[in-house]
């Protein structure tokens, strides 16, 4: 029998996922890559002897990576190894900094130091947010969100109270807890979901379980240690893979994809790669808008106009010829007004005045991302989408205003001892990802941008177009790529068996 032909567009983690799920079902999958190297967003940077994690450096929901590799007969062990990190990370108020423990038991201490009984009220929230994070990544997460009527589930009709969705982040935490620094600990995760607190689901303290039971990870090596492990993986399910092949167009005859056609890097070389489905794995906006003439489009420009954006980052990867004293592998800079903040991003859509930031630095953990004697620094502050004058100047005066709060915090001299540094912000998410706006992490999970109603993961017009990734179900951030990738697959499996029996059905 043969194979029907797979072409799927960008090798993140969702096209990597998607790809392998339909190799292990039997098709003939090619995977486009405009990139030299696999990973996407999670692309890795080596330069002057330090290796920076481009994009994603948390390491959440172990359970999702475990999950993922036993679905092909494979561990997690077998591609990477994992170091739970103790502290999870540490957070830095105006007053002083506070490490956050990996024991439970402990954590409770610190709770009941901030807030006193204050134990006793988390292990009520962690209580809920347990069932949240059980039925929202074992259920809510896997429906394709094509219809309602996935969601007859009498699990998730009777629970539907329990999830917290028509109930938000922040009043599900406030109203358990007084101390500040505790709201913002229990907040901080649904920062980068796209809204503020008090616009996200309570729903999402899934999140705080992840954090707290689940635990922070680290693969050595870094976070492209997973992208190999998947890139290794799908070469042996007999994935294809084409580097430096940048997909222009998606041919269309009768409302059915015939294959696609690329350009090869930056040379004239065309190609025309042939098809019987196409998965679109890169920026859903843009394969709408550039890669399909204007009649099998979804979405109107006035559609994504209104969609509600997750936040796009300004990052820094900076390399030091000096050890630093006293680090963590993960810090966060809640020296500034959380509020504020927030309101800048989500509501005035400006850059912010007084950022609060975040900063990893693997080589606390891992002697190998760093030459000898030296650190390796990977700066965020999350910013609004669609903002205007993403320039030098501008990256230079964000740069000087966090390192300058960086070195008080450390009481040490870091800026004179930059050897490296690159930035990273929205123009660059636009040059390199084609992203909507210039967003990191997609669309934001309010309410009406969840399971139905997010873009769908099965084209309107195109009978045999498929998207995955994080503008479409289940949504940001690398746990939910993954399972995208399962997801999407299996309705393209479903997609062929329907097509078959119509087939049957039409015989003579």
């Amino acid at each position: 029998m043969i194979k029907q032909k797979v072409v799927v567009i960008g090798a993140g983690f969702a096209g990597i996922s998607v790809a392998s799920f339909l190799a292990k079902a039997g098709y003939s999958v090619t995977v486009l890559e405009k990139h030299p190297l696999p990973g996407g967003r999670a692309r890795k940077l080596e330069a002057e002897g330090f290796t920076f994690d481009m994009g994603p450096s948390w390491y959440w929901m172990p359970d999702v990576f475990e999950r993922y590799f036993q679905k092909f007969g494979k561990n997690v062990s077998d591609y990477y190894s994992l170091t739970r990190l103790d502290p999870s990370y540490r957070v830095f108020w105006k007053d002083r900094p506070m490490d956050i423990p990996a024991d439970y038991t402990e954590l409770e201490k610190l709770f009941n130091e901030l807030e006193p009984g204050s134990s006793k009220k988390l292990e009520t929230f962690i209580a809920e947010a347990a069932y949240k994070y059980q039925v929202g990544i074992n259920k809510l997460v896997h429906k394709p969100g094509r219809s309602l009527s996935e969601f007859l589930d009498w699990n998730l009709i009777s629970g539907i109270f329990r999830l917290d969705v028509f109930n938000s982040i922040k009043t599900h935490v406030n109203k358990l807890f007084l101390n500040e620094k505790i709201r913002q600990l229990l907040s901080f995760p649904v920062l980068f979901l796209g809204a503020l607190p008090e616009n996200t689901p309570a729903l999402y303290s899934l999140m705080n379980y992840a954090d707290i039971v689940g635990g922070t990870w680290y693969p050595k090596g870094g976070m492209y240690q997973i992208v190999e492990g998947m890139y290794q993986l799908a070469l042996e399910l007999g994935v294809q893979f084409r580097f430096n092949e940048n997909v222009t167009s998606i041919e269309i005859e009768n409302g059915k994809a015939i294959g696609v056609k690329s350009d090869e890097g930056k040379t004239a070389n065309t190609h025309f790669i042939e098809a019987d489905i196409v998965v679109g794995a890169a920026d859903y906006h843009h394969i709408e808008t550039k890669l399909l003439p204007k009649k099998y489009r979804s979405y109107t420009s006035k559609y994504w106009e209104s969609r509600v954006m997750a936040p796009s980052c300004l990052l820094y990867y900076v390399g030091l010829n000096k050890k630093l004293k006293n680090i963590t592998h993960h810090s966060l800079f809640f020296d500034t007004s959380f509020d504020t903040h927030g309101k800048e991003i989500y509501t005035d859509k400006q850059w912010p005045s007084d950022p609060m930031f975040y900063m990893s630095i693997t080589s606390a953990t891992d002697d190998t991302v760093a030459p000898e004697g030296c650190e390796n620094l990977f700066l965020l502050i999350p910013v609004a989408t669609g903002l205007e004058g993403d320039d030098e100047v501008l990256r230079e005066k964000y740069f000087n205003m966090i390192m300058d709060r960086l070195e008080m915090h450390l009481q040490q001299k870091i800026k004179t001892n930059v050897i490296y540094k690159k930035s990273f912000a929205l123009s660059d998410f636009v040059e390199d990802y084609n992203a909507f706006k210039g967003n990191a992490y997609g669309l934001a999970n309010t309410l009406l941008q969840t399971a139905i109603l997010k873009p769908s993961c099965k084209s309107k017009k195109v009978s045999n177009l498929f998207y995955t990734g994080q503008l479409t179900v289940p949504g940001p951030g690398v746990p939910p790529s993954l399972i995208s990738g399962e997801v999407v697959a299996k309705e393209v499996v479903s997609h062929k068996w329907s097509v078959v029996l119509q087939g049957v059905l039409h015989t003579p």
